[in-house]
């Protein structure tokens, strides 16, 4: 082998002399991730550093495209918007995600069971799905708007307002918060807070002064991840802001398409580092937070024991809680979908007996471009998902009970992409296969998405299958390393075999992932690559209404039967 091949491979394989053929796969699993993390990352950050396209040949070097978009009035109002809204957010679904984990974990809540896969709905559903609902269901000429509009006269809500949206967003993402503290209140023992009903305290009480500030890191955790999801917040500002021109970050992206009349790629990529800069610290300080989550976590989960709270006469006030949550956050949206799905038109003065209809759906099954997109959504998510779950694998056993320097260089790697909206990532992509020409012929297939989402979803990704590996006991391992096997047997063997639940539960999530995403498909989206969620997009923009809800409504089948599925397998839909 020469020296430089030999410098290539991790150190540690170096310093144990192993063949090549041992050191080779690991020495590619690295490469490959490396390559398709910091190929359309490098490319966002070269393109923000021309004065035209990169495919213009006059194209120079400069900061010419951050000296427009930071002279641009437009930005800064979409700006303001975003941090707006991300605040908003946060306000709203923190309280709210920590009460009804409190509610659903802690206390005898009637009929848990069926409510909290309610709760975590939202958190299948596109969002982009959601807002088109909420318009149709409560927009100004809603299903239940103009219910409202016979009974009281008027509707005393509305929709197209920058509060309104944060409002909106800040109730479908208390799943997010839901999920984290629903689990550190799992490892927690219940003596303190028996001792404070037994001293006299309220359900509400001990809740707000000893439940929950208890679990105030995973809380932390929380509140910083919604704050970067409203910064990358895209499906709902675009439905709900577009008409009355509020743009966010990425809705400004998305409208700098043709700015200047050709494609402006030197712009939007400026604006997609200046999202970058602002989420990559809340990136680094969630991963901070989730340390101290689990370390907090381990601690408290050795000693407690569990006993449900009597509610007592707050019961029902929590019963209805629960209720209100769900009415406003699926019952709404979903069901206003459902409704326009199946109706030709639809206003004041039009009944729906006499609208209803089969035209939509036929609609969407004559035309090969929509019912190419279902069958390719169908297609990422359980083949694509398959095989993206496979790659997933193949890295966590590149890194695992490692820690050498490779092992955090992908730690590095697995991490990178979360701090790039999935907008951007799609952007991104889609320059690797302009800028690469034998990547070319790939950007009209399949694999082009394909690879756009295992590389957004990456990070979520790698903490479903570090979950299943470290639930090995390592004494295994270790017991048939002192025999003489490789690492590679072992892992063929003896891990793997033992993580297949874990595996079939993290393909069931990366196919309810899959089935719902929509903006990382935006810009790859051409013939042959057609995905519902990019559909949705570019139909909505082209005023289909009738057929975004026929599409919207066969998205949600497809989500609620792997949410079924995957309740069935038994897979624990939170961390």
């Amino acid at each position: 082998m020469t020296s430089a091949a030999n410098a290539a491979l991790p150190a540690g394989a170096r310093s144990r002399g192993l063949p090549l053929t041992r050191r080779l796969p690991r020495a590619l699993t690295i490469a490959l991730t490396a390559a398709a993390v910091l190929a359309p990352l490098s490319l966002i950050l070269y393109q923000s550093l021309l004065s035209a396209p990169f495919f213009d040949a006059g194209k120079t070097v400069g900061l010419g495209a951050y000296r427009f978009i930071f002279g641009d009035s437009d930005f800064w109002k979409a700006l303001v918007n975003s941090l707006l809204i991300a605040s908003g957010m946060t306000l709203i679904a923190v309280p709210m995600g920590g009460v009804l984990a409190f509610v659903m974990e802690r206390t005898d809540l009637p009929g848990k069971r069926v409510i909290e896969p309610l709760i975590l709905v939202p958190s299948f559903v596109s969002p982009m799905v959601l807002a088109f609902g909420y318009v149709v269901s409560a927009g100004p000429v809603g299903f239940y708007s103009v219910l409202a509009t016979k009974i009281f006269g008027g509707v005393p809500w509305g929709l197209y307002s920058v509060p309104a949206m944060a409002v909106i967003a800040g109730l479908t993402h208390v799943p997010n918060v839901y999920i984290y503290a629903s689990s550190a209140l799992k490892n927690l023992g219940s003596d303190v807070e028996e001792a404070a009903r037994i001293a006299g305290a309220s359900p509400l009480t001990v809740a707000t002064s000893v439940s929950l500030p208890l679990i105030m890191p995973a809380l932390l955790f929380s509140a910083v991840l919604v704050f970067f999801l409203g910064l990358e917040l895209f499906g709902l500002p675009l439905v709900l802001g577009d008409p009355e021109g509020h743009l966010v970050l990425s809705t400004y992206l998305y409208a700098l398409t043709n700015k200047l009349g050709t494609p402006s790629y030197h712009l939007m990529a400026a604006v997609a580092i200046c999202i970058v800069a602002m989420t990559v610290p809340l990136v680094l300080l969630q991963r901070r937070l989730l340390q101290n989550t689990r370390r907090y976590a381990t601690i408290r989960g050795k000693a407690g024991r569990l006993r449900e709270l009597p509610l007592g006469r707050w019961k029902w006030p929590a019963v209805a809680l629960a209720c209100a949550f769900l009415l406003v956050t699926v019952i709404v949206p979903l069901s206003g979908i459902v409704l326009r799905a199946f109706v030709t038109n639809w206003g004041l003065g039009v009944s729906v007996i006499d609208a209803l209809t089969l035209d939509n759906f036929r609609a969407v099954f004559d035309e090969p471009t929509h019912t190419r997109a279902i069958w390719n959504t169908v297609l990422l998510g359980t083949v694509g998902g398959a095989v993206t779950v496979a790659c997933y694998t193949a890295i966590g056993f590149a890194t695992h009970r490692r820690n050498d320097g490779w092992s955090r260089f992908v730690d590095f790697l697995v991490l990178a992409p979360r701090a790039v909206p999935g907008l951007l990532i799609g952007l991104a992509f889609l320059w690797v296969f302009l800028f690469f020409p034998p990547l070319t012929p790939l950007r009209t297939t399949i694999f082009s998405m394909w690879l756009a989402y295992s590389v957004v979803w990456l990070a979520y990704g790698m903490r479903l299958i570090s979950s299943s590996l470290l639930q090995v006991s390592p004494e295994l391992e270790e017991a048939a390393r002192t025999v003489g096997a490789s690492r590679g047997r072992i892992s063929r063997e003896i891990t793997l075999p033992l993580i297949r639940a874990g595996l079939l539960g993290s393909w069931l999530l990366v196919f309810m992932i899959f089935e719902r995403e929509y903006s990382t498909g935006v810009y790859l989206l051409a013939p042959g690559t057609e995905v519902i969620g990019a559909e949705l997009v570019s139909l909505w923009q082209g005023g289909a209404i009738d057929i975004v809800a026929a599409l919207a409504l066969i998205n949600i089948v497809l989500v609620l039967a792997g949410l079924a599925v995957a309740l069935r397998s038994g897979v624990q839909l939170r961390d």
